[in-house]
């Protein structure tokens, strides 16, 4: 495409005269498009869509911002001296609209940045189509004043004291003219209908006696509207008609060249006394900038501003500075002024006066900017208010008036957008906005007072949904620490966390609700504190003591009385996970049991703190090293991998320490093996092979010693019927001698205590251990032959097994009271701990 050459797209549109204007967003995608199908569109954080869009979107857009027009088939964008500027393709929309083609991309306040399409609407195939006219009426409210009926039928309608409509009548009514503005409003048509919109003008534009603020209204037949005071006043009369118009491609050519005269309903009055406009004015002019210094003989004391219901829909302009006006009547006061009057005054009194009046300068000016923040305020441009109170402590942040003035405006002009993303629970854009407030506040003390307290009340929302109300449970180890924090931080001075509450809710009014809702809350957790959290540290402490008393059997009725009593205790169901798997090590590690702690120390995942506390000074000081691990790993590995002389060798030099004596059993133990497993290959041929091969088999560990499982796994299996008949003799011989040990009594505390081993403890031990041996032995063959085990032996194995320990904990709990050689011969008696004497034959 060649330098200034439009896209077809838009050329096509040119000449229908009949397209959209389409923004596509780029800095925000999710903001979808805007679709412009009227041939002005404003540009302002109170005009629609802007206005729903997310508060931080919108912050650097001002109300009245900027306008889109189209006009003579092209497409322009003006800046109404907005803020924070407006940009085609990076370059300032100044004094004067800008030209605006598709692909073009527009930034408004260097935030919001769109991508220009341009589509045009295809003709109908229709003959013909209807067409509306639109005549709008304005007829003179005071008769008496001589003014003439407006007839107007062609838009857009601009009103200034400059055009011929109302500077004809300057000589009979200087002063009411001058109230109206060179650029003081004008009347468009949107989808239609007659709106009008102020374009900034000194003294206002009036509908229905209602000062008009940034954004255009409807006007409707009826409406009494007024320019710049109550002079020029008009009631509205609208008119509508109908012609069938040709379309453009069924006119001949001298149709679509010559223009074609719409049909206007002419007005009652006589037309001699009525102003008809039928030209319309050009939006490239309405739109200009007008930056001319306003004159006093401008102003109109009497146009009534906005009032306080009025302002909370439409917004006024900035202030005017009214030192300018001060510092130009002083200038004009003594400058140029006439060599007659210099000398009746005399050159002293000149002097005192030029000082009395920079002094009455100086002293209005220290307070300037307090009124201009406080006639912002009063106007609702909170923003503005904030961001003017904000500049000022930057020069001077001594100021107690500005600082407050500065937390007011912060507070309305931010807290409703806060508000909104917590009831929405959006508590990530809530934290946010608290985080722009911050970073906006630095030099304000007083400001960020009052934001850390909305912080903890965002906190303190955001902690209350998360866990699902402020009934739900108390997650044990999860909520106690937010619920500590949130309580501290309010405790440290309640009563002055009152008084800043009470002062934002003076200031936003809405805010009055989530306070209370707030209250209720702390009033909640305050509660949960006395009770809940009291109650887990009661809890932690009862953990903590019968665990580091080996006592890990007397926790599981503890935790069922805490279900009970507190019935929104949540989180004991991993406490009694953790309780399950600490019994388990804890067990297998008193009962010197190696080869099936190994497994469950590697498994060991404790999530609750008190176990994970007692399972680390456990490992610092009872349990297995990583060195004595690990050494171990390397000696299984070779055991089972057949290389039987290098585990033995290892285990030999295992290092001294509290695992020696079961380190040297397991060496025993795998010596034994081997040399059992020598025999019985010795024993081929023999009578008594048989015998000795499922003894044999009987002692083997299916795991630890795969190794030998597989070497007389074929001539096991050779003997499969004889060997369960085997292992069923084993499960017998289990059952009698556990029947013997329940019917005489099991071992009682007397027993254990006794200061030697009575023959009455050493019969019943052996009784025990027996009946343990072959019950274990007769299994593991029905295990190793993968057939079904025998009704009833699973459990018979569980009951004795479930004694054994019972007595090797019993006895173990007397290791202060008993001497260490008899405490050791005791529990070898039992049995249970020593593999070896587990394995053996029977």
């Amino acid at each position: 495409m060649n330098p200034g050459e439009a896209p077809i797209a838009e050329m096509r549109a040119a000449l229908d005269k009949e397209f959209d204007v389409l923004l596509l967003p780029v800095s925000n995608a999710s903001l979808g498009p805007i679709r412009i199908v009227d041939d002005l569109f404003a540009i302002g954080r109170s005009e629609a869509p802007f206005a729903d869009y997310p508060r931080d979107l919108i912050t650097k857009l001002s109300r009245r911002h900027a306008r889109i027009f189209s006009e003579h088939g092209a497409v322009y964008v003006a800046d109404l001296d907005s803020k924070n500027g407006t940009t085609v393709n990076g370059i300032a929309v100044r004094q004067t609209p800008s030209r605006v083609r598709a692909g073009d991309e527009l930034c408004f306040g260097g935030d919001l940045t769109y991508r220009v399409a341009i589509e045009p609407r295809p003709f109908s195939s229709a003959s013909a189509r209807a067409v509306q006219h639109l005549t709008v009426t304005l007829e003179p409210e005071r008769m008496d004043l001589g003014l003439e009926p407006i007839d107007l039928s062609a838009f857009p309608f601009l009103v200034s004291k400059t055009d011929e409509i109302f500077a004809r009548y300057k000589e009979r009514f200087p002063h009411q003219v001058n109230y109206i503005s060179r650029r003081h409003a004008h009347i468009f048509l949107k989808s239609g209908e007659p709106w009008i919109e102020d374009l900034g003008s000194t003294n206002g534009t009036f509908v229905n006696h209602k000062r008009l603020g940034e954004s255009a209204v409807a006007l409707q037949n009826g409406d009494v509207i007024g320019f710049g005071g109550d002079h020029f006043v008009y009631r509205v009369a609208l008119a509508k008609s109908f012609e069938i118009e040709p379309t453009l491609t069924q006119m001949t050519p001298s149709a679509a060249a010559a223009p074609v005269a719409p049909v206007m309903a002419m007005p009652a009055e006589d037309p001699d006394k009525t102003t008809f406009v039928g030209a319309a004015h050009s939006f490239l002019d309405i739109f200009c900038v007008d930056r001319a210094l306003q004159r006093e003989d401008e102003v109109n004391e009497s146009a009534p501003p906005l009032t306080p219901e009025e302002s909370t829909e439409t917004q006024t302009r900035r202030p005017r500075r009214h030192w300018q006006l001060v510092s130009r009547e002083v200038m004009r006061t003594f400058a140029g002024g006439d060599r007659t009057t210099m000398r009746r005054i005399g050159w002293g009194a000149l002097v005192v006066l030029i000082v009395v009046a920079g002094l009455a300068v100086t002293l209005y000016m220290r307070n300037a900017t307090e009124r201009e923040v406080k006639n912002l305020l009063a106007a609702g441009d909170f923003e503005e208010a904030a961001d003017t109170a904000t500049s000022s402590l930057r020069r001077h942040p001594a100021s107690d008036a500005i600082r407050a003035l500065a937390s007011e405006a912060l507070m309305k002009a931010r807290v409703p957008g806060w508000l909104a993303a917590l009831q929405a629970k959006q508590f990530d854009r809530a934290a946010a906005l608290i985080d722009g407030m911050h970073a906006s506040s630095g030099n304000n003390p007083d400001a960020l007072a009052l934001i850390d307290q909305l912080k903890w009340v965002g906190d303190l929302e955001s902690f209350v949904v998360g866990r699902g109300g402020p009934d739900a449970p108390i997650r044990i180890y999860s909520d106690e620490g937010r619920i500590g924090d949130l309580l501290k931080r309010w405790n440290d001075d309640a009563k002055g966390h009152q008084r800043i509450l009470d002062r934002i809710a003076s200031y936003v009014p809405e805010f009055t609700e989530p306070y209370a809702l707030a209250m209720s809350h702390l009033r909640k957790l305050q509660s949960d504190d006395s009770v809940y959290l009291a109650a887990i540290d009661r809890l932690n402490s009862t953990i903590a003591t019968e665990l580091a008393s080996d006592k890990p059997d007397a926790l599981p009725a503890v935790l069922d009385d805490y279900a009970q009593r507190y019935p929104r205790l949540a989180g004991l169901d991993a406490i009694r996970a953790d309780l399950r798997r600490y019994t388990d090590i804890f067990n297998e590690m008193t009962a010197r049991h190696l080869m099936p702690l190994l497994p469950l120390m590697k498994q060991a995942n404790f999530r609750t703190p008190p176990f994970q506390a007692q399972y680390k000074q456990l490992g610092a000081s009872r349990l297995p090293s990583a060195d004595v691990i690990a050494r171990h790993d390397a000696a299984s590995a070779a055991w089972q991998s057949g290389d039987s002389q290098q585990a033995l060798a290892a285990l030999q030099a295992m290092p001294a320490g509290p695992w020696s004596d079961v380190m040297s059993e397991e060496l025993a133990h795998k010596k034994a093996l081997l040399d059992q497993f020598a025999d019985v290959q010795k024993s081929r041929g023999s009578s008594d092979r048989d015998d000795k091969l499922l003894s044999f088999y009987a002692s083997l560990d299916p795991v630890e010693d795969v190794y030998y499982v597989r070497a007389v796994q074929g001539d096991v299996n050779a003997l499969r019927d004889k060997a369960l008949a085997r292992a069923q003799d084993l499960i017998n011989r289990a059952q009698t001698l556990w029947r013997q040990y329940r019917a005489n009594g099991s071992i009682g505390g007397t027993q254990r205590l006794e200061s030697g081993i009575s023959d009455g403890f050493r019969n019943q031990a052996r009784l025990l251990a027996g009946a343990n041996t072959s019950a274990q032995q007769g299994m593991r063959v029905y295990t190793q032959l993968k057939a079904p085990h025998p009704d009833g032996s699973d459990k018979l194995l569980e009951d004795i097994d479930a004694e054994t320990q019972l007595q090797r904990r019993s006895l173990q709990e007397l290791r202060m009271v008993l001497e260490p050689g008899l405490l050791k011969s005791k529990l070898a008696l039992i049995g249970g701990s020593d593999e070896s004497e587990a394995r053996q034959s029977p």
